[in-house]
């Protein structure tokens, strides 16, 4: 059985096929839905803004040049529509200065990780995470676990390399804190170690 590449649905629904249009939506609705629950951490908003992300698409699909994959050009519609939603939704996020971070206090932190198991790491990896400001939790959202490569989240958030690095080296030494802060007082306290 072949499948029918991006391409195709897109030039049906071009020509008119609106069911052909669903089969994109089909295709992309979990990682549009993943997108905005990252961000904005709002079942109901994400709901709202990967629906936005569809009509918008839909409406501007003829705009779609296939310079870029579709998945990266979609996935930049939801960026931006998650972020005119924070916009419209301020809320405040940990944004404690960064602390020197020396060899040391990143070997603790690894040493204390390795301590808890893959499936508790992975939760407080999530709480974690969900402490850092948006853009930051956004950018290593999409690196480390979307697996975008440097030049699709440059393409998404229209930030130029240098300026990405830099933000990615900064949200890496802020999630440093944020661990040895939260998941310390957690072992401590599961564990009933210092």
């Amino acid at each position: 059985m072949t499948t029918i590449n991006d391409q195709t649905y897109i030039e049906k629904t071009i020509k008119g096929d609106t069911n052909a249009f669903s089969h994109l939506v089909e295709k992309y609705k979990v990682m549009v839905f993943s997108l905005s629950m990252k961000m904005l951490k709002s079942r109901e908003e994400a709901e709202e803004v990967s629906q936005d992300t569809f009509i918008k698409a839909y409406k501007n699909l003829s705009k779609f040049k296939g310079d870029s994959k579709f998945s990266t050009w979609i996935y930049k519609i939801a960026y931006r529509n998650c972020l005119d939603s924070l916009k419209k939704n301020k809320e405040k996020y940990n944004t404690s200065t960064i602390d020197e971070i020396t060899i040391n206090q990143i070997n603790s932190t690894d040493n204390i990780l390795e301590d808890i198991s893959r499936k508790e790491r992975a939760v407080l990896m999530k709480e974690c995470l969900n402490k850092l400001p948006d853009e930051e939790r956004t950018l290593l959202w999409m690196f480390y676990y979307d697996e975008l490569s440097l030049k699709e989240i440059i393409e998404v958030t229209e930030l130029s390399e240098s300026n990405l690095k830099v933000k990615l080296h900064r949200a890496r030494k802020r999630l440093l804190t944020v661990v040895e802060q939260n998941v310390e007082p957690e072992l401590i306290n599961h564990y009933g170690r210092k």
